[in-house]
C-alpha cells in the first residue's frame, strides 16, 4: 500500500510547522488517514509541511541508532531544512503496547516519561530526547501524538481535531490554551513531566 504523502500549506511568514508520520514500521498506513485531512483551512498563518512515509523497518525513535538509519536521517534532514518552530510526529500503536506507553515506570524502564492519554486512546508526549535536545531550540514546540493503529471513527476524529489545534497554533501559549481548555489535567501533567525530565529545557 502506497502511503507516501506530502503537502505544503503556505500562508506566508512564521511559524514554520512540520508534521511527519509513518516514521517507522507500518504506522504510515494509519497516520495518513489523519494527516491527509489537514487542509488550507487548518492554518491561518505561517507554513505547515506534512510528510507521511511508506513502510520502513521498525526501530524505536527512542533508540539513538534510529537517527543513523535511512528514515532517521530523512527526518533530521527535514528538520534541518525547514527549521520548524512547531514539530509533530504522528504515530500509532498496537493495543498490546498501550500499558507500556502509559506506564508510570516508563522513565526507569526505557528512559523517557510515560505518554498521557487525552481521550479515546489518543496519547500525547514529547518527541525522543535525542531529537529534542539536538535539533530544536528551547522555545520550539515538539510533540508526539499517538493513535491506536486500528482506530475507531471517534478516535480518528479526536486525533484530527488535535492535529488541527497544533496546526492552527502560533505559539506555545496558543497551544496550551487550546488543548488545556479541553484537557487541563493532561496538559498540567505534561508540563510536570517535561520539567522533571528536561529541567530548564521543557518541551511542552
Amino acid at each position: 500500500m502506497n502511503t507516501n504523502y506530502s503537502k505544503i500549506i503556505d500562508k506566508n511568514n512564521e511559524p514554520s510547522r512540520l508534521f511527519v508520520g509513518g516514521v517507522h514500521g507500518k504506522e504510515g498506513i494509519t497516520t495518513i488517514k489523519a494527516l491527509s485531512q489537514l487542509s488550507d483551512d487548518s492554518v491561518s498563518s505561517g507554513k505547515l509541511r506534512i510528510y507521511n512515509f511508506d513502510e520502513t523497518p521498525y526501530l524505536s525513535t527512542i533508540n539513538k541508532e534510529y537517527y543513523s538509519s535511512d528514515m532517521g536521517k530523512k527526518v533530521i534532514s527535514l528538520i534541518k531544512k525547514y527549521k520548524p518552530m512547531i514539530y509533530l510526529e504522528a504515530h500509532c500503536y498496537k493495543e498490546k503496547s498501550y500499558e507500556k506507553l502509559v506506564d508510570e515506570d516508563r522513565k526507569s524502564r526505557v528512559g523517557v516519561p510515560p505518554l498521557i492519554e487525552l481521550e479515546e486512546g489518543i496519547l500525547m508526549g514529547s518527541v525522543a530526547p535525542f531529537l529534542r535536545l539536538n535539533c530544536f531550540k528551547r522555545q520550539d514546540i515538539c510533540l508526539t501524538l499517538e493513535i491506536p493503529c486500528s482506530p475507531s471513527k471517534k478516535a480518528l476524529d479526536v486525533y484530527v481535531t488535535i492535529l488541527k489545534d497544533v496546526a492552527s497554533s502560533k505559539t506555545r501559549n496558543d497551544l496550551e490554551e487550546t488543548i488545556g481548555s479541553r484537557y487541563p489535567e493532561q496538559v498540567e501533567t505534561a508540563r510536570r513531566y517535561a520539567i522533571e525530565f528536561f529541567g530548564n529545557y521543557p518541551p511542552f
